[in-house]
């Protein structure tokens, strides 16, 4: 049983993130595991800076793409989000079958409180998502990519983050007001 949940979450090594092959055509970019591995690290450094539950933090930025496990990574241009939100709660379900009860509600709950975006930490998981995909962006442009095709993710990810102190590190990131 759960050794089908351990195989399901190994799957987003070879899920690549879409968005990069869409707007800059990437042949081989980061994979979606690469992505929460990223982004793992910043959420535990800045969670532990700011006396956040990062425990909370870590569990639910490893959940939080779990579902493209299965779906793959479906970009906002392809599907409403509300078709999204249903495509990946139903896969969040399927795949969290395969955990004890325990963990089931445990991990599910975590991933509703993703979805709702209703705590603290939900809060800034959504914002730690679009700081890592803005610093990826800058490995991106560093490596000779399209600054102007890169924009609309520096734009997208500085629309997003409402902390000071993530908005202060974007801008150290990119170079970005």
């Amino acid at each position: 049983m759960i050794l089908n949940f351990f195989q399901t979450s190994a799957n987003l090594k070879k899920i690549p993130r879409q968005g990069w092959i869409d707007k800059l055509s990437i042949d081989k970019p980061e994979s979606v595991a690469d992505h929460v591995f990223s982004m793992s690290v910043i959420g535990m450094i800045f969670s532990d800076l700011e006396n956040y539950n990062t425990e909370k933090i870590l569990k639910i930025i490893l959940l939080h793409d779990l579902a493209e496990s299965i779906t793959g990574d479906i970009t906002p241009e392809k599907i409403s989000k509300n078709e999204k939100r249903l495509l990946e709660n139903n896969t969040m379900k399927k795949i969290l079958k395969e955990l004890p009860i325990l963990l089931q509600k445990q991990y599910n709950d975590l991933w509703e409180e993703y979805a709702l975006n209703d705590s603290a930490e939900a809060k800034i998981v959504h914002q730690l998502d679009k700081l890592e995909m803005a610093l990826q962006a800058k490995i991106y442009s560093d490596e000779g990519y399209s600054k102007e095709k890169l924009d609309s993710f520096f734009k997208s990810a500085k629309k997003e983050l409402s902390d000071p102190k993530l908005l202060k590190l974007f801008k150290e990131i990119v170079g970005y007001d």
